[in-house]
C-alpha cells in the first residue's frame, strides 16, 4: 500500500497507465457516438424532411422563407433549435393555437427530419423596409445587452440558440414581447430575463435591426 505523501512506485505508475489505456477505447467509442449524433444530416434525411414539411409550407414557405411577417423564417435555422421547438410544442412547454396541434402527431424522427430539412435551406433577405435610425438604436441595445454572446456574431445562432438575422419583423416583436410578458418561457430563463430590461421602443428598435441583417 502506498503511504500518504510517498512517491508512487514503478508498479503503481504502470498500473495507472494500463488502466488509462483500458478506458481509452470506451472513451473513443463514446466520442464517436456523440459525433455521429451531431453530424450533418444525410441527403436522404433532408429529402424525408422535405416530404414531411410540405404541410408547413402554407405558413413558412416551401423553402422555409415565410411570405408573411407573423410566421417565422425557418430556412438556415439551426436544426437543433428547430427540433427542440417542435418538441416543446408537442409536449406543451411552448404553446400556439396552430403549432401545438401541428406538432402533436409528430414522432421524434419526424421532428429531426423536418428540422434538418429547414436547416439545409438558404435564408433569403427580408423584404421588410427597416428604419435606419431605429436599426441603429437596435444595434446599440443589442451591443449593450451582449446578444452576440449567445446568438454569435452576425446573429446566425448556434446549437439551441436560434438564428435571428433577417427574421420577420413582426415575429421578432411578438416573441420579445412574449418573453417580456412571460407568456413564452421555454428558454431556460435567459431570454425572459433579458426581455425584462427592454422597453417597447427597445423591442421595436431591435426588431428593425435584426430584420435588416443579411
Amino acid at each position: 500500500m502506498q503511504r500518504a505523501g510517498s512517491m508512487p512506485t514503478q508498479h503503481t505508475v504502470k498500473r495507472r497507465i494500463k488502466l488509462k489505456f483500458l478506458f481509452l477505447p470506451r472513451i473513443a467509442g463514446a466520442c464517436v457516438l456523440l459525433m455521429l449524433a451531431l453530424a450533418p444530416a444525410r441527403a436522404q434525411d433532408i429529402d424525408a424532411g422535405r416530404a414531411k414539411a410540405q404541410v408547413c409550407a402554407a405558413c413558412h414557405g416551401a423553402d422555409g422563407n415565410s411570405a408573411a411577417g407573423t410566421y417565422p423564417n425557418l430556412a438556415g435555422q439551426t436544426w437543433r433549435y428547430l427540433y427542440l421547438q417542435l418538441k416543446d410544442f408537442k409536449e406543451g412547454r411552448r404553446k400556439d393555437p396552430v403549432m401545438s396541434g401541428m406538432a402533436a402527431p409528430l414522432s421524434r424522427e419526424d421532428m429531426i427530419d423536418i428540422a434538418n430539412f429547414y436547416a439545409a435551406q438558404q435564408p433569403k433577405p427580408s423584404s421588410f423596409k427597416a428604419d435606419e435610425a431605429k436599426a441603429a438604436l437596435g444595434k446599440a441595445k443589442a451591443d449593450e445587452t451582449l446578444c452576440v454572446m449567445c446568438h454569435l456574431g452576425g446573429f446566425a445562432g448556434q446549437n439551441e440558440i436560434p438564428r435571428v438575422a433577417g427574421q420577420q419583423y413582426e415575429y421578432i416583436v411578438k416573441q420579445l414581447t412574449a418573453f417580456k410578458a412571460r407568456t413564452r418561457t421555454n428558454d431556460a430563463g435567459n431570454m425572459t430575463s433579458v426581455a425584462q430590461t427592454l422597453s417597447e421602443a427597445d423591442i421595436e428598435n431591435l426588431a428593425h435591426y435584426l430584420t435588416s441583417l443579411r
